[in-house]
């Protein structure tokens, strides 16, 4: 275990090596090849050769491109200096860049949003879970019965029925009308109570989408694997149900299960952007949303390397839970 736990780590560090060098290619070294000048990127097209010199020196654009892959990884790791024309200004590491039109490091913007953005992914992962795996196997079990057809209806309704359409429906029946649930974020620290009732909404709304595909995708494993010759020699053998289901059937169900967890984990930012927009909520999909408005390149850039990190974590984590639901995984 501990081999295999290693070498997914070292997997895991290239893999982070190799997103920021895209990354860096996509910022920097692409537009170069384009005949773009990265300078106007961060200041726009409009402004004067001053002030596109200045940017060029604050953030070495008119270095060779090593010595800038060099500095970007410097930053992410001690930290580095922005200098143009005596004024220096200091970014500790990790640095994720510099926001010039904010006046402010990107990491303390990252690391005071993504709460919220990882709150929202949790919350609603554990419910998109409990839902979908409990309605799957319930209508793999009750196979052409009024409650598999009405779950895979409402499974087939939360696929087609985009975020912003039930998240603007469910605020305006539980929230306003019934006045069920805040329709205000209020800070976790600030009141445990508020809070929740604040993200409920966020999170049902997110894990109606993935639950349903869940469900969907638990129903045709579930369906498969109990028609496997060890599930019928269990049962041949007097096993009892429960057991055959909770210990032989569910093992076997749950692997597509996590592969999809570990991959919809990483690729929840895009949802977040709608969810917490419909929502107000100050995580980073709205950070990202108002940025790609304002052209400030920098938080587009950390954002994107903090949503590819929990990508890479995220898919660690599912590996090791690989290893733990089938031992011969460890051996590959």
């Amino acid at each position: 275990m501990l081999t295999y736990l290693i070498r997914r780590l070292f997997a895991a560090a290239v893999m982070l090596v190799v997103i920021i060098l895209v990354v860096f290619s996509i910022f920097f070294l692409i537009p170069k090849w384009t005949g773009v000048d990265p300078a106007t990127m961060y200041v726009g097209k409009a402004s004067d050769a001053a002030a596109l010199e200045g940017i060029r020196q604050k953030l070495g654009l008119d270095e060779p491109i090593l010595v800038q892959l060099f500095e970007f990884f410097k930053g992410i790791f001690v930290g580095r200096d922005y200098t143009s024309a005596g004024d220096t200004i200091k970014c500790q590491a990790p640095c994720f860049g510099y926001s010039f039109k904010t006046e402010q490091a990107i990491w303390p913007v990252l690391t005071d949003r993504f709460p919220v953005t990882f709150a929202l992914a949790i919350g609603a992962a554990v419910i998109w879970l409990l839902i979908g795996l409990s309605a799957g196997i319930l209508s793999a079990l009750k196979r052409g019965t009024i409650w598999d057809r009405f779950s895979m209806t409402a499974a087939l309704a939360g696929v087609s029925l985009p975020i912003y359409f039930t998240g603007l429906i469910s605020l305006a029946v539980f929230s306003y009308q019934l006045g069920w649930v805040s329709n205000e974020f209020t800070p976790f620290e600030e009141n445990f109570a508020d809070w929740f009732s604040g993200m409920i909404l966020p999170w049902i709304t997110l894990a109606f989408l993935f639950g349903a595909m869940y469900a969907r995708l638990t129903r045709a494993t579930m369906l498969e694997v109990m028609g496997e010759d060890y599930i019928r020699t269990a049962r041949a053998k007097g096993v009892r149900e429960s057991v055959v289901i909770r210990k032989h059937a569910m093992r076997s169900t749950m692997t597509p299960i996590i592969t999809l967890l570990g991959v919809d984990l990483g690729m929840l930012m895009g949802n977040a952007i709608l969810t917490e927009t419909t929502f107000s909520l100050p995580g980073l999909g709205q950070a990202v949303l108002k940025a790609i408005g304002e052209r400030d390149l920098p938080l587009i850039l950390g954002v994107t390397l903090i949503t590819a990190t929990a990508v890479v974590v995220a898919n660690l984590v599912v590996d090791i839970l690989y290893s733990v639901i089938d031992p011969r995984v460890r051996l590959a």
